[in-house]
C-alpha cells in the first residue's frame, strides 16, 4: 500500500517513495546555477518536479523514462503544484507495486474489446468488412490494442486508453451517422478504428509511456497506412477476389488527414465527408478528455478556477461547473407540469347581434371613402 499518491498531495507535504520520472532536461538558473527538470507521475496523475543545485552526475544516473526513488516536498507554484527534489536513488525491485504507478483505464478492458466488435461487426460492405476482419483476426494486434495508451501525455494516456478512444469515438459516430443519410458509417467505423491503430507499435509502456524507434523515425499516422496494404492481402485471401483500390486509397486518406491540418501532423488535409467526420469525432474524443481531465476531475487538488497554460487549447481552461445538477443521489428530477388543455376551437354557430339599445354612431372619414365618378 502507497502512502501517498500524488493526487492527495498538498503544499507543505513531505514524500518520500517510488514515482515515474520521464522528460528530464539539465538547465541553468539566470544565476548560472544548475537544476533539473522533469515529470513525476504515479498511477493518479503527473506533477512538474525540479532539482536545484544539480550536478551532471545526478542528472545521468536519473532514468530517461522509469522508476526512481524520491525524497523532497510539495510546493505551490503559480496555482499549481510541483514536486521539490531533494534526493534519489534507485527504485529497487521488489519495493513498490507497479499497479501503483501506471495509470490503468477504470474501464473493463473485455467488456470494452466485446462492444468494440460487435460495433465493426456490423459493416455491410463486404470489402471493408473483411479488411477490418484481417485486424481483429489478429491476435497479438488485438492484444496490444487491449493494453497500450492512446498518447504518451495529453488524452487517454493510460494502459487501456488507445481501446478507450477508439470506442468511445465510433459509439460517437453511431449516433452521428444516423443524421446524416448521405454519411458513409462503414467508411466512418473503419477509419476510426484504423486511424491510431500503429500506436500499438510507436508508444512503449512496459513502465513509463515513451515512443519506439520506429515510432520517432516513423510515427503511428504512415504506419497505420502501410498496414493497409498489408492486411489488405490477408482480407482479399479470406474473400478470395480483389479490393477495390479506390476503397484502399479513401481508407488511407482517413488515416493520413485524422490530425486535420499539416500543423498538427496531419499528411494530407481531410478530403472526404467520412475524413472529416473521423478528423472532427476522433478530436472531439481527444479534447473533451483533455479538459474534462484539467478541469473536473473528482481527485485533483488544484488549486484556484483557472489551469495552466494549455497548448492544447491554446490558453487556460477554467474549472468550476457553475451549474451543477440539483437532484440529490436516488432523488428524481421534478415531474413536468402537464399542459393545460388547449382552448376549444371557436364555435361555428353565428355571432348573436347586440342586444338592442341606443343607436351606434358611424363616424365618417373622407380620406377613406371612395368617391363615386360623375358621369359627364
Amino acid at each position: 500500500m502507497r502512502r501517498l499518491f500524488l493526487c492527495d498531495c498538498v503544499a507543505g507535504d513531505v514524500v518520500e517513495d517510488v514515482f515515474v520520472m520521464t522528460g528530464k532536461q539539465f538547465s541553468t538558473t539566470t544565476g548560472g546555477k544548475y537544476f533539473i527538470k522533469a515529470f513525476l507521475a504515479d498511477r493518479t496523475t503527473q506533477i512538474t518536479a525540479r532539482m536545484w543545485n544539480a550536478s551532471r552526475d545526478i542528472f545521468n544516473a536519473m532514468p530517461e523514462a522509469g522508476f526512481i526513488k524520491i525524497r523532497g516536498h510539495i510546493e505551490n507554484y503559480q496555482a499549481n503544484l510541483q514536486f521539490i527534489i531533494e534526493q534519489c536513488w534507485s527504485a529497487k525491485d521488489g519495493t513498490f507495486e507497479i499497479a501503483d504507478l501506471i495509470p490503468h483505464t477504470d474501464k473493463n478492458i473485455d467488456d470494452m474489446c466485446k462492444r468494440l466488435r460487435e460495433l465493426l461487426h456490423s459493416i455491410q460492405n463486404r470489402h471493408l468488412g473483411a479488411l477490418v476482419q484481417s485486424y481483429l483476426d489478429d491476435p497479438a494486434l488485438m492484444d496490444q490494442l487491449c493494453k497500450a495508451p492512446a498518447a504518451m501525455n495529453f488524452h487517454h494516456a493510460f494502459i487501456g486508453g488507445l481501446l478507450e478512444h477508439t470506442l468511445n469515438a465510433i459509439e460517437v459516430a453511431d449516433v452521428i451517422c444516423k443524421f446524416y443519410p448521405g454519411l458513409n458509417r462503414d467508411l466512418v467505423i473503419a477509419g476510426i478504428f484504423l486511424h491510431d491503430i500503429a500506436k500499438t507499435w510507436e508508444l512503449t509502456y512496459e513502465c513509463a509511456f515513451g515512443y519506439s524507434d520506429g515510432g520517432q523515425l516513423v510515427g503511428h499516422i504512415v504506419k497505420s497506412a502501410i498496414w493497409v496494404e498489408q492486411k489488405r492481402v490477408v482480407a482479399e485471401q479470406i474473400l478470395g477476389e480483389k479490393i477495390p483500390q479506390n476503397l484502399i486509397d479513401v481508407i488511407q486518406h482517413i488515416i493520413l488527414s485524422h490530425h486535420g491540418t499539416p500543423e498538427f501532423g496531419a499528411v494530407k488535409m481531410p478530403s472526404t465527408p467520412e475524413a472529416i467526420a473521423v478528423h472532427s469525432i476522433e478530436n472531439l474524443d481527444a479534447k473533451l478528455m483533455m479538459s474534462l481531465a484539467a478541469t473536473r476531475d473528482g481527485e485533483s487538488k488544484a488549486e484556484g478556477n483557472w489551469t495552466e497554460y494549455m497548448k492544447q487549447f491554446g490558453g487556460r481552461l477554467y474549472r468550476p461547473d457553475t451549474a451543477p445538477a440539483e437532484v440529490g443521489e436516488g432523488e428524481e428530477l421534478p415531474a413536468t407540469p402537464e399542459p393545460k388543455p388547449a382552448a376549444p376551437p371557436p364555435s361555428a354557430t353565428p355571432i348573436p347581434p347586440p342586444p338592442a339599445g341606443p343607436p351606434i354612431l358611424k363616424l365618417r372619414n373622407p380620406l377613406f371613402e371612395v368617391q363615386q365618378t360623375r358621369k359627364g
